[in-house]
């Protein structure tokens, strides 16, 4: 799902609409509260924290 160089500089609310998933969905699969989704659906994927961002990383 993230995983080129020039999905940095989009937002995770945009990379997870492109993929097709909900902020439920996309927490049950990467297994943490949908609470800290919601907190960085606005961010950046270049601005997320690292332990989130290498779990969103791999997710196609």
């Amino acid at each position: 799902m993230f995983f080129s160089f020039g999905f940095k500089n989009k937002t995770i609310k945009e990379l997870r609409k492109n993929q097709g998933y909900t902020t439920q969905e996309l927490s049950q699969r990467l297994k943490i509260s949908n609470s800290l989704i919601l907190k960085v659906d606005h961010m950046k994927l270049k601005d997320v924290p690292e332990p989130l961002k290498s779990k969103l990383i791999p997710i196609r």
